[in-house]
């Protein structure tokens, strides 16, 4: 997506009516009720289960060869988790919430905040986890008692074809309609006067997106990428480190926005690194033609990263070919991991997302240049601290600011329910996961009731005589 005149935006005409239809059907049932917003929880999930053999083809088709174990693992059982929990804390969300009402003031008054549906939400999707980051933000919009309108990814034109036609099964096109992509409908999508708008990719189509929004005042959440770096403390067992870092680095051949982009490594410590990556890989993918490593999503994108490689090479960096033997087979884009030692800021690999199984690694000798480095960029998505040092952790997440934080692990702050995900800065703005994605996709309205009489009308009407004013001093030497 370009930053383009949207005057010159064709909107398609399915945008236009789908919009049309679920803006009417709000507004004709602005705030439905919990066991309506429980039924769409429901069909969310049995459209799931019921066609999970085919969703799963689908995404593997789009990808030309994506893990069935990552797939049902990262996409389905993270999902259906997520609508369990929702559903289990759906009724307490709901509740309008009290607030305090100075009596004095307001004798008898009540206040109370109460969280109602937005109205008409758009999702835009990517194509890396493109069921996951559909049905994650669905189930906080129908949690909320939103309709819903998902455009799909180009790369995921299978599954998107399959979800046009699996949808109106279980929803009615005024509760959610999902629309593919091609030739680029992206800007029109963003160009709809939503009432709110979820998009997640890239920072720089982020940017478009969000101008875009702007022409209609629509509020966006913004789920970015950006470069998460591992730390790995001095105290930390390498091995160990690498068994963590290289499971998350190699999960979807490295296509995550939470991935570890790169790794800093105490000064001394990068043989003994690349030594377990090379174990690993070969325990863990003996054959990277099999089914359990995924492919890069398209021929542009393994061009890409070939390209990042041999820049890096070409700038002096040591290239470590973590799968020396592999060899191109029948399933197609399988790149090899690659570890990039000896980086500098020149290189591609340190200037941009990297989306796949390629690792720099920089050392460093004190936490001081770790901080001083990060923070020298855009905020990360992610950071991922190693260390059993709670001195160092407590250091690390106090003075480095990121979209969240896992602590001897990577990626998993992401799969908790009871935590919100989202960026900072550079790596996006808003949050969605469990009570903020509610929050996120609901107007908090606030509601003030007069009591059984008002103060303010008995005591406070002009001409202001000597009464209000003895009043008015009273309750500010109360409250000064």
């Amino acid at each position: 997506m370009n930053l383009t005149d949207l005057s010159e935006v064709m909107i398609p005409p399915e945008f236009e009516q789908g919009l049309a239809l679920q803006r009417a059907a709000y507004l004709a049932d602005p705030n439905p009720s919990h066991a309506q917003r429980l039924a769409d929880l429901n069909s969310l999930a049995r459209l799931l289960k019921e066609n999970q053999a085919a969703i799963v083809d689908a995404i593997n088709r789009d990808y030309g060869n994506r893990s069935q174990f990552e797939t049902l693992f990262t996409e389905f059982l993270v999902v259906l988790e997520g609508i369990r929990d929702t559903a289990k804390k759906l009724k307490r969300w709901m509740k309008p919430m009290r607030r305090h009402v100075d009596q004095m003031t307001f004798p008898l008054a009540r206040n109370r905040l109460i969280p109602q549906p937005l109205g008409v939400v758009g999702v835009i999707v990517p194509w890396n986890f493109p069921l996951n980051l559909s049905f994650a933000p669905l189930t906080a919009i129908f949690a909320a008692g939103n309709r819903a309108m998902v455009k799909m990814s180009e790369n995921s034109a299978h599954l998107a074809k399959l979800l046009v036609s699996l949808s109106p099964q279980y929803f009615p096109a005024d509760k959610l309609m999902f629309f593919e992509d091609g030739g680029g409908r992206g800007p029109a999508f963003s160009a709809l006067p939503f009432d709110h708008l979820m998009f997640t990719g890239s920072g720089q189509t982020g940017r478009a997106v969000m101008a875009s929004a702007a022409r209609n005042l629509t509020p966006v959440t913004l789920e970015l990428g950006g470069k998460s770096p591992a730390i790995i403390g001095p105290d930390f067992p390498i091995k160990t480190a690498a068994e963590r870092v290289m499971w998350l680095k190699l999960l979807n051949a490295g296509q995550i926005c939470t991935n570890v982009d790169y790794l800093f490594l105490p000064e001394g410590r990068t043989d003994e690194f690349a030594a377990h990556a090379r174990r690993l890989v070969a325990e863990r993918y003996p054959d990277l033609n099999g089914t359990d490593y995924t492919s890069i999503i398209d021929e542009r994108s393994h061009q890409r990263l070939q390209g990042m490689l041999d820049d890096a090479a070409a700038k002096g960096a040591t290239l470590v070919n973590l799968a020396p033997n592999h060899r191109p087979g029948a399933a197609p884009r399988k790149l090899a991991p690659h570890l990039v030692l000896d980086v500098t800021d020149d290189m591609l690999v340190m200037q941009r997302e990297i989306f796949g199984p390629i690792l720099p690694i920089k050392t460093y000798r004190t936490a001081d240049e770790v901080v001083g480095y990060v923070n020298a960029h855009d905020r990360p998505l992610a950071i991922y601290p190693f260390t059993h040092d709670r001195a160092l952790q407590d250091l690390y997440i106090t003075r480095v600011m990121s979209g969240g934080v896992s602590v001897n692990e990577g990626l998993l702050h992401v799969g908790q329910h009871d935590l919100p995900f989202g960026g900072v800065g550079g790596s996006g703005m808003g949050h969605y996961h469990g009570y903020e994605g509610f929050v996120t996709f609901s107007k908090l309205r606030p509601v003030f009731y007069q009591g059984p009489f008002s103060a303010i009308q008995m005591m406070f009407q002009p001409p202001y005589g000597g009464f209000a004013t003895k009043v008015l001093d009273l309750l500010m030497k109360l409250k000064g």
